[in-house]
């Protein structure tokens, strides 16, 4: 008994499920895909609220004070659009749209990793100011978005054409 997982099978693979069957598990994948990105949307909240108690918050300049608002907003809206597919499931259960649910939440899972992306370049952009100066914070955040769209939209985007 093999305990390897099992290779990608490709889109021309049956995998023998009603439609039914195909929306509950797409659902329970991408319920599954929520929880984990929502738990890192979580620790960045807490490190930003926590941020503006402490005793050298009071000395961010203008720029880092917005970036810091615009940073916290930020996370907010992630959060929001990432648990939106748990309220549109609470909300339309056992309605028959299922599959509804599943090609929305989709949709609002890559809106919400957009605004996780921004949220956490924006921590970037804010740490890096004030540890090492404005320019070398503009570079590294840069990178920062540069793999942000790689990984997350770009790789993603290219391995569906193939």
């Amino acid at each position: 008994m093999s305990t390897a997982p099992e290779p990608d099978r490709g889109p021309d693979v049956e995998r023998h499920e009603t439609p039914d069957e195909r929306a509950d598990r797409n659902l329970v994948e991408l319920l599954q895909e929520l929880r984990v990105v929502q738990t890192g949307v979580q620790i960045v909240f807490a490190f930003l609220l926590g941020l503006a108690f402490t005793s050298r918050f009071p000395q961010l300049d203008d720029f880092q004070t917005g970036v810091y608002v615009t940073t916290l907003l930020l996370t907010v809206v992630a959060s929001a659009v990432l648990a939106t597919p748990v309220a549109l499931h609470r909300g339309l259960f056992h309605r028959g749209a299922k599959r509804r649910i599943v090609a929305l939440s989709s949709r609002l899972a890559e809106a919400g990793l957009f605004f996780l992306a921004l949220a956490l370049s924006g921590a970037v952009l804010l740490i890096t100011d004030v540890v090492l100066g404005s320019v070398p914070a503009a570079v590294i955040t840069a990178l920062t978005v540069l793999m942000f769209a790689g990984l997350w939209f770009v790789l993603p985007w290219t391995q569906r054409q193939r």
